[in-house]
Parts: C-alpha cells; sequence; structure tokens
C-alpha cells in the first residue's frame, strides 16, 4: 500500500512565512523555501512594529544627560513574531521602511488629532501599526505578482497603494490580461492578414483598416486619430508587418506605469498615472469574462443588491454580449465612474473581426490634461 502514497499529495495549511519561521527557529535548511546554511542565521527586517524614545541612565563623561535614544521593535524575516527586538536607530539600514513608518505614524497622529509623535505607543496604536505594516507587506506581495503579469504582455508597472484604510487585495478577483471567454461562446480568427511592411506609410490595399473600409487608426505616436464612435482595425497574426507595427497599439499591452490606490472618498479602490500620459494615448484594455446579455441581466441583479457592478456592453452593432469584469479583469477593474471622465472608449478588432465581440480599449481623452497622479476616470453608466 506505501507504494500508492507517492505520488499523493495534500495541502500544506501553514504558509510560507510560517514554514520559514520554522526553519529558522529549529536550525533546518531548506531549498525550495531558500534557506541554506549560508543565510540560515541572517536577519533582515520585515517591518517595524512600535517605537519608544529611552533616556540613558548613564550619563556623558562631563556630567550632561544625553539625548533620547530612538528605539524600534523589529520584525525579522523568516522569524516567529516571539524573537522581534528593540533596535536603536543606528543598527537599522532599512531606509524605506523606516519612511513607510513614519509616514504610517504621522498620519495615525494627525486620525488621532495629536500634535506630537509620544515617547511611547500606547497598546491600541502599536497594534495599528502592526496591522499597518502588515498590510503593506500583503500588498507588496500584490503589486510584485500583477506587475509581473503585466510584463507578459506590455511594460509598465502597477504599484498598489492604501494610506487610508486596513483593506488589503480584493478576494475573489483574478487578474487575467485576455478576455476570458464563458461557456458556449467562441472566438473566431481571422484567416487573413496584411502584405504590408510599413503600414503606416506604405499600407497595402490600405493595410487592415482599408481592407475593412475604414481610416487607418493612429499616427506615428501611436496615438488614435479615429472620432470616438469609429472601430479600430489593428495588425492581427497573419499580417506581413512585425511586432513594433504602428498598427498594433493596443495588442502590446499596458505601456504606462500605473498605480492602484484606495480612494478617500468612500469610492474603493481606483486608478491613477504614475507618468504623463499624451492626449488620445491607449492607456488600457477592459478584460474580463465575455458571457452572453442572458446571463449579464441575472448577474446584473444580484450585483445591483451589492451596490457594485463591472458589466461593460459589447453592443457596438448588437447587445449578444457582455463583458464581466468582476471576478475575472486586468487593472480596468479598479477603474471609478464619473461624470467628468478622463477616458474614452473604442471599440478594438485584431484576431477576431466578429463585430458582435470587439475589444474595449481606453484611450486618454483629448479634451483633458492627464498629469502625473492624475485619478484614472471612466464615463458613468447611463
Amino acid at each position: 500500500m506505501a507504494e500508492n502514497l507517492k505520488e499523493c499529495r495534500v495541502p500544506c495549511k501553514a504558509t510560507t512565512d510560517e514554514l520559514e519561521s520554522l526553519c529558522r527557529v529549529e536550525g533546518v535548511t531548506c531549498k525550495d523555501l531558500g534557506i541554506s546554511k549560508n543565510n540560515l542565521t541572517e536577519y533582515e527586517v520585515e517591518y517595524l512594529c512600535s517605537y519608544k524614545r529611552v533616556v540613558p541612565t548613564e550619563k556623558l563623561k562631563n556630567g550632561m544627560t544625553p539625548p533620547p535614544q530612538e528605539l524600534f521593535l523589529v520584525k525579522w524575516r523568516g522569524f516567529p513574531e516571539s524573537m522581534n527586538t528593540w533596535e536603536p536607530r543606528k543598527n537599522l539600514k532599512c531606509v524605506e521602511l523606516l519612511s513607510q513608518f513614519w509616514e504610517d505614524l504621522i498620519l495615525e497622529m494627525r486620525r488621532q488629532k495629536r500634535r506630537a509623535v509620544p515617547r511611547r505607543l500606547d497598546p491600541a496604536t502599536a497594534s495599528y501599526m502592526v496591522q499597518r505594516a502588515k498590510l503593506h507587506v500583503t500588498l507588496g506581495h500584490w503589486e510584485r505578482k500583477l506587475t509581473a503579469l503585466n510584463l507578459q504582455r506590455g511594460g509598465g508597472r502597477i504599484f498598489v497603494r492604501n494610506h487610508v484604510d486596513l483593506e488589503g487585495p480584493p478576494r475573489h478577483f483574478t487578474y487575467i490580461n485576455d478576455y476570458k471567454v464563458g461557456e458556449g461562446i467562441s472566438l473566431t480568427e481571422v484567416a487573413l492578414g496584411c502584405e504590408c511592411t510599413n503600414c503606416l506609410e506604405e499600407p497595402v490595399n490600405g493595410c487592415c483598416a482599408g481592407a475593412s473600409q475604414h481610416r487607418f487608426a493612429y499616427n506615428e505616436l501611436g496615438q488614435v486619430r479615429l472620432r470616438p464612435g469609429m472601430p479600430i482595425y489593428e495588425c492581427n497574426k497573419r499580417c506581413r508587418c512585425g511586432p513594433e507595427c504602428s498598427n498594433r497599439v493596443v495588442q502590446r499591452g499596458i505601456r504606462y506605469s500605473l498605480c492602484i490606490f484606495r480612494t478617500d472618498n468612500g469610492r474603493g479602490w481606483g486608478v491613477r498615472t504614475m507618468e504623463r500620459i499624451r492626449k488620445n494615448s491607449f492607456v488600457m484594455e477592459y478584460v474580463g469574462e465575455i458571457i452572453t446579455t442572458e446571463e449579464a441581466e441575472r448577474r446584473g441583479q444580484i450585483y445591483d443588491k451589492e451596490g457594485a457592478t463591472y458589466l461593460f456592453d459589447l453592443d457596438y452593432v448588437d447587445d449578444e454580449y457582455t463583458v464581466d469584469a468582476a471576478h475575472y479583469g486586468n487593472i480596468s477593474h479598479f477603474v471609478n465612474h464619473s461624470c467628468d471622465p478622463n477616458l474614452q472608449v473604442y471599440n478594438v478588432f485584431i484576431d477576431n473581426l466578429d463585430e458582435r465581440l470587439p475589444r474595449i480599449a481606453f484611450f486618454r481623452h483629448a479634451q483633458h490634461q492627464s498629469r502625473r497622479g492624475a485619478h484614472l476616470r471612466l464615463q458613468n453608466a447611463d
């Protein structure tokens, strides 16, 4: 019977952090966890838990009382909280963690309407600082995961920031880069592509846009030059041109660095840009599950009761399908709606020319300035 258990696997109830802590406490190396004899006893600051200022008992040689010493309670990476230690400021080289700790502490002091940081944090404040520190660790893991997924199809980095509350990554949400096609729905791939070597300057038979009797969508900088409402036909996988073709913009993915941030007006998460975006430039695509309108009606009733909806109708020609980004989507899931939007919607066709199933692309609105840090907003649903 034992030989039948060789391939038997069960889920581990402990997290990798808990397993790493156990290994270090017991002095056990583990290749899968990255613990070797060389780094078994290395101490790295994971986060800072608390703060106090103490006056040294010994006086200086000149009889003067030395200035107060700043001490930080340190959680060491890979070690349990029972091994936390108080360390003087001079022992800590973690500049970013110190800056983050002080930013959180000052914001908390303002919330408590205190003018200055006390010499010793009370238990409630210290507990809150630990929760904030753990939140930063969780959001940091999520940020690295989203950036890695985004780099698979694009070049922009995704940041995650929450200076408002203790809300972490949304539960029951999976980040994806392309449509998740629902049951009973099929995408038909194009059978032909263009023969151009330079689609912008020397299009053959009008390139893909001309073959579809529409104008070429972009200028040499990749900015859309069609009026809203007109479709965009990009080159596809059967085209002769290469991946850097001027008529391949949306399919290259998100190019700008964006930030998912917690709003302070009760609207949950939002998205802002980390750099200036030129007008008419592609920002992001609306990605999610493609479902039928009947299924969208059913889900919409549930979402209305929850007070939020992520349904986007694909109604370029017929209202047969809908994109649902509630549980599967990309960064567009977090874009807020507004009566003063700075994103413009375009229907895009690439490898699938079924006009009932366009891809939804958001471009920077030509009438709005999009400076660094601008909150990205989409038109309110009707």
